[in-house]
């Protein structure tokens, strides 16, 4: 089905620091690529005028992937302005006289999720909402009932078809390209699965703190801020089967039996962790129980998974940044020719910095004592200049309606279902050093043979 392209964008937030760092050079560079052409109205309660967001906007551009000037003054020319109270029916009246005439505007909620309702019912009340999508930021929610909460607020307004939840970390080249790569390469499919695969880890390691966000951060935690989002779309599409077709739809459902192949986790299967000086940073409470790093196991009860373990770990101040995937082989048996344990092979996809897809071999030692020792097939790629960031990607897809890249309901919903009764448990909480792997008691969650701790190779 054709998809009708949306005739206007409206973003709520048009003044805060996600517009500044990553929608104002996105928007550029989509005038830029000819993929936005229609008015964009920015709505904010800053007492500004068009002049002073114009000005932020160059500002925004200048910090964060540099001024094209004739982008720039095409961007010029679509930008609009509304400032006013969400909770004013005139701010939506101004909006809709703004849009002028617009029949499929998308409005982009680019603010706290406390504010989602009232924007709902006041782009509902003024006609706003009429033939329009609905792009929304993440989180969706902060467990499973306020994931219902929030659907129920959307869907009051809009099919779910129109409702686009962001999670840009989908729209990463190297995300994408890990599920090509799967379904691309004859080879694959016969090891990717229980009878060859004996484990699979995800680490997503940042070697930074909270960065100021500390109020952010300690309301959230790191299993809701990366891996219940970020990590389970990754998963998912490490271990989805191939869609049956080409569109948003059948490749969602494939993502959705993923999860719904997963048990609630159990205490026992997660350790969560807290860097020292974490409770000096600002906003972070005296005494609080967030977590900085998290490690888990679940098990997909799938017919192509049963059996095999998956390990998860995520957390800030840690040795390196770096997001990768490692999928360890089951060991070829020992006979008369080759004895002994031989060397497991293991397959690695790097997610970041950069995009390397890897396959260890065994092959004999050059020592000529018939040993045999692993040897890495590497191939890399490095993010080209002209390369599609992520938060551009996801907003000309929401344009467009290509719902591949956004969760669905039924997902997010499935997602917290894994995590929910976990994150209520009240699991203890261990100190760790800054620049380590975390706390000792993570020990309990580690694959076989142990986790397999990114290496990054300096640039020249």
């Amino acid at each position: 089905m054709t998809q009708t392209h949306s005739d206007a964008l409206v973003f709520f937030g048009a003044t805060g620091d996600l517009a500044y760092k990553k929608i104002f050079p996105s928007l550029q560079s989509m005038v830029k690529r000819g993929t936005l052409t229609v008015p964009i109205i920015g709505v904010a309660k800053a007492g500004w005028n068009l002049d002073q967001l114009k000005a932020r906007a160059q500002d925004s551009l200048r910090e964060h992937g540099g001024l094209d000037p004739a982008a720039w003054e095409k961007l010029c020319s679509l930008l609009r302005y509304v400032d006013g109270d969400y909770a004013d029916p005139a701010t939506f009246t101004a909006v809709k006289t703004a849009l002028a005439g617009a029949q499929h505007p998308a409005h982009y909620l680019a603010i706290p999720p406390s504010l989602f309702e009232e924007v709902v019912d006041q782009l509902v009340h003024s006609g706003a909402a009429k033939g329009a999508r609905m792009i929304v930021e993440k989180p969706f929610g902060h467990d499973l009932a306020s994931a219902e909460e929030l659907d129920r607020i959307l869907l009051k307004a809009f099919p779910e078809s129109s409702i686009f939840r962001i999670d840009h970390y989908l729209a990463k080249g190297p995300v994408q390209n890990m599920m090509s790569f799967r379904f691309s390469n004859s080879f694959m499919e016969p090891l990717w699965n229980r009878n060859h695969i004996e484990s699979v880890q995800i680490t997503m390691a940042e070697d930074f703190g909270v960065q100021g966000r500390g109020s952010f951060y300690d309301q959230t935690g790191t299993v809701r801020d990366v891996i219940q989002n970020h990590l389970f779309q990754l998963m998912c599409n490490l271990t989805m089967e191939s869609p049956a077709r080409n569109d948003s739809e059948s490749i969602r459902d494939e993502k959705v039996k993923v999860l719904k192949a997963i048990s609630p986790i159990q205490p026992a299967d997660l350790v969560r962790g807290q860097f020292h000086g974490y409770l000096d940073e600002k906003g972070v409470a005296p005494d609080s129980k967030t977590e900085t790093y998290a490690a888990l196991r679940l098990n997909i009860q799938s017919w192509r998974w049963a059996g095999v373990p998956f390990y998860i770990r995520a957390g800030k101040n840690l040795p390196v940044t770096c997001t990768e995937v490692v999928a360890r082989l089951r060991r070829p048996p020992a006979t008369k020719y080759m004895e002994g344990e031989l060397p497991q092979n293991q397959i690695r996809f790097r997610i970041s910095p950069d995009m390397t897809i890897s396959m260890c071999v065994s092959v004999l030692s050059d020592d000529g004592s018939g040993g045999r020792e692993l040897e890495e097939l590497i191939a890399t790629r490095h993010p080209q200049p002209d390369n599609m960031e992520p938060y551009e990607r996801v907003l000309t897809d929401a344009m467009s309606g290509d719902e591949s890249l956004f969760a669905r309901q039924d997902y997010v919903e499935e997602a917290w279902r894994i995590v929910d009764p976990v994150l209520k448990a009240s699991t203890p909480i261990f100190p760790y050093a800054p620049q380590t792997w975390g706390p000792k008691e993570a020990e309990s969650i580690t694959p076989p043979g142990g986790w397999s701790d990114p290496v990054l190779t300096p640039t020249p």
